[in-house]
């Protein structure tokens, strides 16, 4: 449905840290770096753009599609790892449907951050 999204964060090097370990487990890398943005998605194909400086403000939530559940705890993990809070750990989310199966997490700008697999 979109072809790329952008977020503002405050802390671009601290943010481009949080995405490029948790993105990882899902397939995607930092594409493209320069001053004031990063860009990450599949290789060559970025569709997740970092601008920095941004302000606080209100939070946005992004949902990423993992290929299995381990891949979704891997994001959990390695998201936490690099500096990511716990916003809902790997689990079934029935209350979505039966086989949703996802973990949450805030990034360093306070962004809800989500990895699910339906299966």
């Amino acid at each position: 449905m979109y072809d790329h999204l952008g977020l503002k964060v405050r802390d671009l090097d601290a943010s481009v840290r949080f995405y490029q370990a948790a993105l990882a487990p899902l397939g995607h890398v930092l594409c493209s770096r320069g001053d004031g943005y990063a860009g990450f998605g599949p290789p060559d194909a970025p569709a997740l753009w970092l601008y920095g400086g941004g302000k606080s403000g209100a939070a946005t939530h992004v949902a990423f599609r993992a290929g299995d559940r381990a891949a979704v705890e891997r994001f959990h993990a390695a998201g936490l790892g690099a500096g990511g809070r716990d916003h809902g750990a790997p689990g079934v989310r029935a209350d979505y449907a039966p086989d949703y199966y996802a973990a949450f997490l805030l990034d360093p700008d306070g962004n809800n951050v989500e990895a699910v697999c339906l299966g």
